[in-house]
């Protein structure tokens, strides 16, 4: 490689770090301006979660495929949920597990033949059990298709007209469906709703609750905990008063049901069904000029469990960087279109540049710079500004997410707890984030070369499960 070229090279690389992470301290700005706006309407509404008595029904629908470690303590902390109306429904998507086992003891399901709308395709359903012990409690029983294949039989057999998905390893806070039904009830536009989720490794849980967060002492899931308070409290945050959230996730986000009816449900073909979803739902009332709301809500809480070993991590995150891909590029008429709005012109390009392929431009960042320096074309100058830029700034923001969650929630509220995770926050830039880079760009490469996609196992601890 000439001068010149390695001279624009370190040009391109430092420059492209630093419009990725000055785009991500633009949304932190925009997130504390509208955690402020958040903070003192709920602090008008006082701390319980407000009970106004005119919250519509909600069905909420469990996919599950080999989840015995977790489903009873899943389902049994749904249906203590302070809300007035609510059905439960589990999709067991051919587990091969005892999930159903577990479910039939636990619950008392006995068959329960009833007819089924067949508005969505998917899957043969064996058999629909109810519970003898719980009259709004439903298990479908049906072959494997994936979870998106899951979701589709859940919402054709949903009987209310707001439907909540729920992955089948998360418990959620007892007053979670009164909070993400507000946007809902404030304005009727609102077509959907996410809230954040949170890690539950490490935490207490008790009858199905969690009683107590705590940090696990486990490195990996603590890694990831900083990770998620960032996703959540920079990252859709900052888009949601902009009607640009893209990424609602799929363990918690809260639909109508008769939008998700209108544009096709779930794909089956994606593993990224969630966002793909959303997104959809964007380009669909875009092209239609349809006024619509995409809401992201951050005191909503859905707890879940981290994969606490590399393997399971890694593949995880390559399976959600195939997902971002498929979703982008299958909708890239949001970006093109006049009525794009700003989630198709702000939103959309963001993802594309700093989260589609980001991974592969950091991963090119670190080699250029870094092999160069240790041959010697790149001077120690060059080197320190980019480090500056690439590690510097990401520590910087990974500490304003959790200050956001320090000035707000407090979730974590021992000062042990909040000191080791300022410390994960530096140290989470320091090998994991490039370890990151790497899975993603796996995932990247699956996505190109369109490998068959198959629905994720997760290994899981099951401690808080028993």
């Amino acid at each position: 490689m000439s001068g010149g070229w390695l001279w624009w090279a370190q040009v391109v690389f430092i420059g492209y770090f630093l419009a990725l992470n000055g785009g991500y301290l633009a949304l932190n700005l925009l997130s504390m301006a509208s955690l402020r706006g958040y903070m003192r309407q709920r602090s008008a509404l006082g701390d319980e979660a407000p009970y106004l008595g005119v919250e519509p029904p909600i069905s909420l629908l469990v996919p599950g495929y080999n989840e015995e470690a977790t489903i009873r303590t899943s389902v049994r902390s749904m249906l203590q949920l302070q809300y007035p109306d609510f059905e439960v429904v589990v999709i067991n998507d051919g587990s091969r597990d005892r999930t159903l086992e577990v479910l039939r003891e636990e619950f008392e399901l006995v068959p329960h033949p009833e007819p089924m709308r067949r508005t969505l395709e998917h899957k043969p359903i064996r058999v629909v059990y109810r519970s003898r012990r719980y009259a709004n409690l439903r298990v479908i029983d049906k072959d494997n298709g994936g979870k998106a294949d899951a979701l589709n039989a859940g919402i054709n057999a949903a009987r209310h007209t707001l439907f909540c998905a729920v992955d089948a390893d998360s418990i959620l806070q007892r007053d979670s469906l009164l909070r993400v039904v507000q946007p809902f009830l404030e304005d009727e536009r609102t077509v959907a709703a996410g809230g954040t989720v949170r890690l539950a490794n490490g935490s207490e849980v008790r009858g199905g609750f969690l009683v107590r967060a705590g940090l696990p002492r486990n490195w990996v899931a603590r890694f990831q905990i900083v990770e998620y308070l960032r996703a959540f409290l920079l990252g859709r945050l900052g888009w949601s008063p902009l009607n640009a959230v893209l990424i609602i996730s799929g363990a918690f986000g809260l639909f109508n049901r008769e939008r998700v009816l209108a544009v096709g449900g779930y794909s089956t073909t994606t593993v990224g069904e969630d966002m793909e979803l959303v997104v959809r739902l964007h380009r669909w009332h875009r092209e239609r000029r349809i006024p619509y709301r995409i809401r992201y809500l951050p005191d909503p809480i859905c707890w879940t469990e981290a994969p606490e070993d590399l393997v399971t991590l890694g593949r995880q995150r390559s399976r959600w960087q195939r997902g971002l891909a498929e979703s982008l590029t299958r909708h890239a008429r949001l970006a093109l279109s006049p009525r794009a709005g700003a989630a198709g012109l702000l939103a959309w390009p963001f993802m594309a540049v700093f989260e589609w392929i980001g991974p592969l431009v950091e991963l090119a960042g670190y080699v250029v710079m870094l092999g160069g320096f240790a041959l010697g074309v790149v001077s120690p100058a060059a080197l320190i500004v980019f480090l500056l830029v690439a590690i510097g700034m990401g520590i910087l923001l990974s500490v304003n997410g959790l200050l956001l969650e320090t000035l707000s929630f407090r979730v974590y509220a021992r000062k042990r707890d909040m000191l080791l995770m300022f410390a994960m926050a530096v140290l989470e830039n320091l090998g994991y984030r490039q370890l990151n880079t790497l899975w993603r760009c796996r995932g990247m490469w699956q996505w190109f070369s369109r490998r068959k996609h198959y629905w994720g196992v997760m290994r899981r601890s099951g401690k808080w499960g028993q």
